[in-house]
């Protein structure tokens, strides 16, 4: 059951001011995916904290002048949470960016892909879009259409193109990950029912984290986020970086995504690409180098007129 989506921060009636007016123009250009993408139920204290986060960022958001620096929002992907950007939060923050790190709700690509873009329609001014793993798929759906989101960067992410899915292109590409999970079904609101797959405790550190130390890596299995399969099974209906500039960081000893998708992914987008030795987790493991490549991606979109 897919309904409708939710209004949009700031649509009313009445006077329109020139935000509105953009709104309005971007809101036509992605009706067509948005009425595919249904059964999003966007709570206003949600929308709110987003804005919130934004407006108390340091740099004032709304001046897109050249120059200005971009607004950073960092999309999780699945078994984790925002948390996961802590380091790289840090380090962007130290160097004066505003950052906003949402939670990625891992129900279906339509689902999370809709709530991240209404997170960036509370954000003004320029955006620098990053994903990882699961969180590349839904960023190259959540920034179709936006003028605002200026580059998108890819960790260890999926970047499928229009028509795949992450099951298509794991069966391209195949890794461990198959046999470390494990399936709970769940149920929902309104009678809807699912599947949530979890990364089996004892396989984890091996599969996801192999380079942090084990006490971390159990702290990650107790606190990881179930991913419902429909974020594996839908099909992406846009790809973002087929028009926008992107970064990519290839995770070499990754077990979760096979490195050679990740290459694979980098170069058919053109993606500027740099290539570590990191489990999947390069942004706790390595967050100097995944700050490195946001900075890149910031210091180009915040010169472009």
């Amino acid at each position: 059951m897919r309904p409708g989506r939710p209004p949009r921060m700031g649509e009313h009636s009445g006077h329109k001011d020139p935000e509105q007016s953009e709104k309005g123009m971007r809101a036509s250009a992605i009706h067509g995916i948005r009425r595919r993408i249904r059964g999003v139920q966007v709570t206003a204290a949600g929308s709110a904290l987003a804005v919130c986060a934004v407006w108390a960022a340091p740099a004032e958001a709304a001046d897109t002048a050249p120059g200005t620096k971009p607004t950073i929002v960092l999309v999780h992907g699945a078994f984790a949470d925002a948390s996961s950007w802590n380091g790289v939060v840090e380090r962007l923050e130290r160097q004066g960016y505003p950052v906003v790190a949402p939670a990625n709700p891992l129900r279906g690509l339509y689902n999370d892909a809709t709530y991240i873009a209404s997170v960036l329609d509370g954000i003004k001014g320029p955006i620098v879009l990053v994903g990882h793993s699961y969180g590349g798929a839904v960023i190259s759906t959540a920034a179709a259409g936006n003028s605002r989101v200026k580059s998108l960067v890819y960790v260890s992410a999926l970047m499928p193109d229009k028509g795949e899915t992450a099951m298509s292109l794991a069966g391209r590409f195949p890794t461990e990950l198959a046999g470390a999970t494990r399936s709970v079904p769940f149920r929902a609101g309104g009678g809807v029912t699912g599947t949530d797959l979890y990364l089996q405790p004892d396989k984890l550190h091996r599969i996801f984290a192999a380079d942090l130390p084990e006490r971390t890596a159990r702290v990650l299995a107790a606190t990881q986020r179930p991913v419902s399969t429909a974020a594996f099974s839908e099909k992406a209906e846009v790809a973002a970086w087929r028009t926008l500039p992107s970064w990519a960081l290839v995770a070499k000893q990754d077990r979760t995504i096979n490195p050679a998708q990740e290459r694979f992914e980098a170069r058919r987008a053109g993606s500027h690409t740099v290539e570590i030795d990191s489990s999947h987790v390069a942004m706790i493991s390595h967050p100097d180098a995944v700050t490195g490549l946001v900075l890149q991606a910031a210091k180009s979109a915040g010169s472009a007129p």
